[in-house]
């Protein structure tokens, strides 16, 4: 049995559908199990973070194990789970990362704390796969609001780019290490096949939604605000922020070969995304979009 942590955020929900398709049994860990509308035939079970019983709970009858925590709480999380995994006799955990996590020059929180969960992964003593993807495609469904309402996207460090990765790219990654052979040690760092502004994405997202778009650079503070106004917390907002500024250092321009070499397919475009996503970009349609970095 494969356990899924975050199996409702955005890439755990796309690998739950894969390892099914592949005949996998899977159990969800979601904090709240009755709200998480997963597949029939998923066993969801609730984990109190903060209680190491109830960690231990989840892991029996478990072999492998994904990894993804998001927050301050990454290292505290990541060792939980890994000291859990590994005391249950776990046979693989595959983590997910940050890709700025195999920057050395990135001091910045987010990849201070993958860094800090990878360590943890790697002391419990149980075989290790660390998939550390760029910025998200799926980021972009923040900018839906004021595509549908304003035709505009708002957002700062306009000559940033960024090798932005499709989340069902991400998902196919950590689907192989699950559940192939020649994953042990690996850091698979992921990208999407082209680096892109902002306003280069903008203008792939007018193409496909065949209407005009602007993009309007807007100041950091500005961007942050903007965080803050659609839920996220402040030390959150403040370490994506730190993130987002990194775009303008070559690292996250870099195009990676990984995910063609893992799943044998090349990666989607952030085209084929926005096509897939069109919808949730027109008017009258509601967007369910969650920041990953």
């Amino acid at each position: 049995m494969i356990l899924v942590t975050g199996a409702t955020g955005t890439v755990g929900r796309l690998l739950i559908d894969q390892l099914l398709v592949a005949g996998e049994r899977v159990r969800a860990v979601t904090r709240e199990p009755a709200r998480a509308q997963l597949p029939h035939g998923v066993d969801v079970v609730g984990v109190d973070r903060t209680d190491p019983a109830s960690t231990a709970d989840a892991m029996r009858g478990v072999d492998r194990v994904f990894l993804l925590t998001s927050g301050p709480g990454i290292p505290e999380y990541d060792t939980a789970f890994a000291q859990a995994a590994a005391d249950a006799g776990v046979a693989r955990v595959v983590k997910l990362s940050s890709g700025r996590a195999g920057d050395a020059t990135a001091t910045d929180p987010i990849p201070a704390w993958h860094r800090a969960g990878e360590a943890a992964v790697r002391a419990a003593g149980v075989p290790w796969t660390m998939v550390r993807p760029l910025g998200f495609m799926s980021n972009a469904l923040h900018w839906a609001g004021t595509i549908r309402e304003q035709g505009t996207v708002y957002a700062a460090f306009g000559q940033g780019r960024i090798a932005v990765v499709d989340p069902r790219d991400i998902a196919a990654v950590a689907a192989a290490a699950l559940t192939t052979e020649g994953h042990e040690g690996q850091i698979y760092t992921l990208s999407g096949p082209q680096p892109l502004t902002p306003g280069e994405q903008t203008a792939i997202l007018a193409e496909v939604l065949d209407r005009p778009l602007r993009y309007v650079e807007v100041t950091p503070a500005q961007a942050r605000h903007a965080l803050l106004e659609h839920g996220v917390p402040a030390e959150l907002a403040d370490a994506i922020m730190a993130l987002r500024a990194d775009a303008l250092e070559a690292f996250t321009s870099v195009v990676h070969p990984t995910i063609e070499r893992v799943t044998g397919r090349a990666p989607r475009t952030f085209a084929e995304w926005a096509a897939a996503h069109a919808s949730d970009f027109r008017a009258d349609t509601a967007v369910a979009g969650t920041v990953r970095s």
